[in-house]
């Protein structure tokens, strides 16, 4: 009735009208309704993250509001954007945390027994070697027994500081010749020796060689072994300074809101449950830690080192092969000074002078009686003993190797680590940031420069994290110390003994003489007559009196270890 009172231009009007909200019902009112109530599955899991009930909204409103997520119906109001935002930071650091803490801790326990096992053994070695000579030469070793001490407290010393505490090459030198110059007195008591007279002694005892090749022998060893181990120690306990370092870089702003739309745009459109697709987990990943997979190239030259070093430690520079039988290898240089020991004071007499004898010395015995003539046990290679930390070398070198090996590429596989299992969608069943829906972006590489086209990560490749970049220049200046150790140099010596050569220079394996296969040498009792003929030709034909003072150092060195022995 109504309808026909209307003239037919409004009639017209209206009819047009009632069609356009006829069409327009459909699609507005069903999918309104469910979005409006899928809020409660919000509200639910946001409440578990442990934010207020109260921030969430009763149903779903416009998202014009909203700066990071899709500005379409929403669940989110700002505030709740911005608490989210926070907590996506919080959840995207946990796991490359929990890795980094994981690899920290591990070196930190290997740096741990490694340091602990070397000191033990520096140890055992002083207290085997106390022991040993108190039964073998008793009062003697007693009454010298400071020069001892001061031997190993010094190597302690080296292994704890290198050479900037110990010059260890000059500290041997002035070892074997204080214990020359204390058992040329003891043998020679009958005489008065000046302090210049002494001096000559001492100043060529090397040249004379009166403990054998053992004094040669045990530099080398104890250098390499020594720099290999206190090298290989530093390296582990850098490693883990590193990792911490680096896990303290914080996230840029595109890296924060990059972690927001990839884990909780989804929970503001509804989709609470809904993860991100892997490909779309990786550019965020890639691009929130590009700084830190700049650091992969020169981490795994480091881990190469380290398990280079770690070789060394197994064969030609073992510490323990070295120290566990110091006592044996000391005691066959004495017994070689004791064999010798009349040759040796005949020579130093001739080339320092004939010393002159105290005033009414009368000699109670000689010095062939009593003469100690027994040999120690000899140390056997294949005998592998738990010398130290409850371990050995050996099982310490093995378990680390595995663990430097598994370490590497860290930095770099951190994306594909993190962005599996749980943390994501497979197939097209997954968030791809703007919707639930395949992930069409091309993966970026890893690096800072390759983040330029990176689609869901903003990243400023022109400047690069100066943490990192420090760290960077920290590990391969490691590096190189720990290809130093590796052919058996002091890291802080630099190039002191560029001018020396061959076996001499401490330049490790180098030279022929690292593959000398006698690394637990026992030094033979009597010096070789073919080496004391030419010594003795040697000063014989020499008018010098440095030719001399050869003989008289030799001299003096092998009857003062008769003395030690005799007693």
């Amino acid at each position: 009735y109504h309808w026909r009172r209307f003239d037919p231009a409004t009639r017209m009007a209206l009819h047009t009208l009632l069609a356009v909200l006829l069409l327009l019902a459909p699609v507005v009112s069903p999918s309104a309704e469910p979005k409006s109530r899928s809020c409660s599955a919000v509200k639910e899991a946001y409440i578990s993250k442990g934010f207020n009930l109260n921030d969430v909204p009763t149903q779903g409103l416009n998202g014009a509001h909203l700066k990071v997520c899709p500005q379409g119906f929403t669940c989110c109001t700002e505030q709740m954007e911005e608490k989210l935002s926070q907590q996506s930071h919080s959840d995207l650091k946990a796991p490359v945390s929990q890795l980094s803490s994981n690899l920290q801790s591990t070196f930190t326990q290997k740096h741990r027994h490694f340091d602990q096992f070397f000191r033990e053994l520096l140890e055992n070695a002083e207290r085997s070697l106390h022991n040993m000579f108190v039964r073998t030469y008793g009062y003697m070793y007693v009454k010298n027994a400071e020069l001892f001490q001061h031997f190993f407290r010094e190597l302690k010393r080296y292994y704890a500081a290198g050479s900037s505490a110990v010059d260890l090459e000059a500290m041997l030198a002035n070892f074997w010749a204080d214990l020359l110059e204390r058992m040329f007195r003891l043998v020679n008591v009958q005489y008065e020796f000046s302090d210049e007279y002494m001096e000559c002694v001492s100043q060529h005892t090397e040249q004379l060689r009166p403990f054998g090749d053992v004094p040669r022998k045990l530099r080398l060893q104890l250098t390499r072994a020594f720099v290999a181990a206190r090298t290989f120690t530093r390296g582990l306990a850098l490693l883990p300074e590193v990792v911490a370092k680096v896990s303290t870089v914080g996230a840029t702003p595109g890296c924060a809101r990059a972690a927001m739309k990839m884990l909780y745009c989804p929970y503001c459109s509804g989709q609470v449950a809904l993860r991100p697709c892997q490909n779309y987990c990786l550019n965020v990943l890639r691009g929130c830690l590009a700084n830190q997979a700049d650091l992969d190239s020169e981490w795994n030259n480091f881990l190469d080192a380290m398990l280079s070093l770690a070789e060394r430690l197994e064969g030609p520079f073992n510490f323990e092969s070295v120290m566990d039988p110091i006592d044996v290898k000391i005691s066959d240089a004495i017994m070689n000074m004791q064999e010798n020991s009349m040759q040796v004071s005949q020579k130093v007499f001739q080339g320092c002078g004939q010393p002159k004898p105290i005033m009414g010395f009368r000699a109670q015995r000689s010095l062939s009686e009593g003469t100690y003539t027994g040999r120690f046990r000899p140390y056997s290679p294949e005998a592998r003993p738990t010398t130290a930390a409850g371990t050995s070398l050996d099982r310490l070198v093995t378990d680390v190797k595995k663990k430097l090996k598994h370490a590497k590429k860290f930095w770099s596989t951190l994306p594909e680590t993190v962005c599996t299992g749980d943390r994501v969608a497979p197939g097209d069943d997954c968030w791809n940031g703007t919707a639930k829906s395949r992930y069409e972006s091309v993966v970026a590489g890893n690096g800072l420069a390759n983040q330029v086209s990176n689609p869901d990560v903003e990243v400023d490749i022109t400047k690069p994290d100066v943490v990192i970049r420090q760290q960077i220049m920290v590990l391969r200046e490691m590096t190189t110390w720990l290809k130093a150790a590796h052919s058996g140099n002091d890291i802080s010596t630099d190039n002191e003994d560029a001018g020396s050569g061959g076996e001499e220079s401490g330049s490790g394996c180098d030279s022929p003489s690292c593959q000398d296969p006698d690394m637990y040498f026992s030094t033979p009792g009597p010096i070789n007559p073919r080496v004391v003929k030419v010594l003795r030709e040697e000063l014989e034909s020499s008018s010098t009196t440095s030719m001399a003072w050869r003989g008289t150092a030799l001299a003096g060195a092998l009857l003062a270890l008769v003395i030690a022995h005799w007693r």
